[in-house]
């Protein structure tokens, strides 16, 4: 089955949250959802590349429904401000699309000093994900998709040194090491409550090789994009499926369906065995919540 945007039916009257969708994947999924008439939150940090994304989705569909919010996943006061906006202006969210991300940029720390990719990519979307939960809660059949990416393979969480201070410092590891966390948060929220009552379905995706303003620092990617990469478009698939399609189901990963899932059209793989291992989710989780102060204590 070749599962695309054409099989997206009708959002109307759905609220969107897509972090990081002024650019790539997340510009290509608001873009998607917007034409099938949700209402999308683009939340980036960026003011002007946020506005300028939403000109170009309006000069494309004049009669959508969009907005920008200032979001800054490296700073969690600033995530709480988004938080408290968002429930201040909103009635419901039906989607949330942790999308966001940074990818093996020079060694930087976040504002709250965690190392710069596990802080925006995890650190920065666990404290969101608890922040929005109670209002994911009330609105029904509402659903939260992680991105994640092949490189989770890499990944192997270092609970002594998580913010690389003691380690000579391996960009793709640690990149390795934010993807891996994706798919721990999720496992481990989709367990936390799958037996209550009223809560969302919790669903994870990743894009095969897709070329994107992601891949900006290294110049590895940027030379087999020509070669190997799909469009931003067609990446943006398995996250779109993960969040519309009527047989998703709490846990599932969604990525294509060519050879090593590098690129085609959407279906539920598997990831890692690693990344199923429910003792270091379950660790992880802990720390999560110690590093950034967000209990989920009610889930």
């Amino acid at each position: 089955m070749k599962w695309d945007v054409n099989n997206i039916t009708d959002q109307s009257g759905k609220v969107v949250i897509i972090t990081g969708a002024n650019t790539g994947l997340g510009f290509e999924t608001a873009k998607a959802l917007m034409q099938k008439n949700a209402h999308v939150v683009i939340a980036c940090r960026n003011k002007t590349k946020g506005e300028a994304a939403i000109k170009k989705l309006l000069d494309a569909n004049p009669s959508g429904h969009i907005e920008f919010a200032s979001l800054d996943l490296s700073d969690l006061d600033s995530v709480k401000q988004f938080a408290q906006a968002f429930k201040k202006n909103h009635q419901r969210l039906d989607i949330l699309i942790n999308n966001a991300g940074v990818m093996v940029p020079p060694y930087s720390k976040t504002n709250n000093g965690f190392e710069q990719q596990m802080g925006v990519n995890h650190l920065g979307h666990f404290a969101l994900t608890g922040l929005l939960l109670d209002m994911l809660r009330q609105t029904p059949k509402s659903r939260i998709v992680n991105l994640s990416s092949l490189a989770h393979w890499a990944g192997k969480i270092n609970f002594t040194d998580l913010n690389w201070e003691k380690r000579w410092y391996n960009k793709w590891r640690a990149y390795g090491d934010s993807k891996l966390a994706n798919l721990y948060f999720t496992y481990a929220l989709q367990k936390r409550i799958a037996n209550s009552s009223n809560n969302p379905i919790v669903t994870v995706a990743h894009p095969g090789w897709s070329a994107t303003d992601l891949q900006r620092n290294h110049a590895l990617s940027n030379f087999f994009n020509r070669f190997i990469a799909q469009k931003p478009a067609m990446g943006a698939l398995p996250t779109l499926y993960a969040a519309v399609s009527d047989d998703i189901r709490g846990n599932d990963f969604i990525g294509p369906n060519g050879l090593f899932q590098v690129r085609g059209y959407p279906k539920k793989v598997q990831s890692n065995k690693r990344s199923r291992n429910n003792t270091i989710a379950e660790k992880f989780w802990d720390l999560s919540e110690q590093l950034t102060g967000i209990s989920y204590k009610n889930t």
